[in-house]
C-alpha cells in the first residue's frame, strides 16, 4: 500500500519539503514520517503541520493537493515512485538519480535541475529552466528523462549534458542554450534563439523556426532514429502525427561560435 500525503493546510510562504522523497522515508513508520522536518519560512516544523499521512511506505508516495508553494519535492531521489495529484513548486526532482515522478498538474520553474537519472512526467505545463543547471553552473541535466505533455517556458535544457527532454507543446526562448550533449524534442513551436551557444547535442522540432545566423544548413534527410523516438513517445501517451514518422527534416549545424558540432533538426514537412 502506498504512503498517502494529503495537504490539509496551504502554506502562506514557500514550504521546503525535501523530506517528501522515498530515500528519506524508507524504513520509517507513519508516525516517524509525520515528524520529519520541513522548513516553513525560517522555522523548522513537522510534516504533519501541513500534510495528513496515511498508509504504509512501500516505495510509492501519493501526494494530493495544490503544492505550488511546496518546493524541493523528491530532491536527490534515487528510487521509488511519487505521484502528485495537483501542481508542484520549484526544484521538483532536483539532482534525482533514479525512480519516477508523475505530476498530474502543472510544475513551476526548475524541474529536474542537474538531474542524473530516472523519469519525470508532467501532464500539464512547466516553467522556466526545465532540466537545467543552476545559475553559474556548467553542469545541467546529466541523464534520465523529463516528459512534459504541455508547454514549457525559457531556457529548457540549459547546459544539458545527457538525457532526454520532450515537450509535447511549445517551448519558450533559448531552448537548449549552452547545451553540451543530450536530446531535446519539441512537438510544438520553439521560441527564439534556440541552441544558442550549444556545443553538441540534438534539438528536434516538428515545426520550422527561425534560427540564429550562426547555424548553417547541412542537408535534408529522413533520420531513421527519429521513428524509434516517436514510437517511444507514443507509448508514453504523447500525440505524434503519423505523417511525422516519415517526414523529411532539415539538419542545421551550430553553434559556430562554439564547437559547431550540435544539430537542430526541423521538420521540412510543415
Amino acid at each position: 500500500m502506498a504512503l498517502k500525503l494529503k495537504l490539509h493546510t496551504k502554506p502562506e510562504v514557500p514550504l521546503e519539503a525535501d523530506c517528501i522523497c522515498p530515500d528519506r522515508m524508507q524504513s520509517l513508520s507513519t508516525t516517524e514520517i509525520e515528524n520529519l522536518t520541513v522548513f516553513y519560512g525560517n522555522r523548522q516544523v513537522p510534516l504533519r503541520d501541513f500534510f495528513e499521512c496515511s498508509g504504509d511506505f512501500d516505495g510509492e508516495i501519493d501526494v494530493e493537493g495544490d503544492l505550488v508553494d511546496v518546493k524541493h519535492i523528491a530532491s536527490a531521489m534515487s528510487f521509488g515512485k511519487i505521484t502528485v495529484s495537483g501542481n508542484v513548486g520549484v526544484h521538483t526532482g532536483a539532482a534525482m538519480s533514479g525512480g519516477e515522478i508523475i505530476i498530474e498538474g502543472d510544475a513551476s520553474d526548475w524541474v529536474g535541475p542537474e538531474m542524473l537519472g530516472g523519469r519525470i512526467t508532467i501532464k500539464g505545463n512547466a516553467g522556466h529552466m526545465v532540466g537545467s543547471g543552476y545559475r553559474g553552473s556548467t553542469i545541467g541535466m546529466q541523464g534520465g528523462e523529463i516528459i512534459v505533455h504541455g508547454n514549457v517556458k525559457n531556457e529548457t535544457g540549459h547546459v544539458m549534458r545527457r538525457g532526454l527532454i520532450v515537450v509535447g507543446g511549445n517551448s519558450g526562448d533559448f531552448t537548449g542554450v549552452n547545451m553540451l550533449a543530450g536530446t531535446i524534442i519539441v512537438l510544438g513551436e520553439m521560441g527564439i534563439r534556440s541552441g544558442a551557444g550549444m556545443k553538441r547535442g540534438s534539438i528536434i522540432c516538428q515545426t520550422k523556426t527561425e534560427l540564429l545566423p550562426t547555424f548553417s544548413k547541412s542537408c535534408d534527410y529522413q533520420p531513421s532514429f527519429l521513428r524509434h523516438y516517436f514510437k517511444y513517445l507514443q507509448s508514453l501517451g504523447l500525440t505524434i502525427n503519423d505523417t511525422l514518422m516519415n517526414s523529411p527534416f532539415e539538419r542545421w549545424c551550430g553553434d559556430s561560435i562554439e564547437l559547431n558540432r550540435g544539430e537542430i533538426l526541423l521538420s521540412a514537412g510543415k
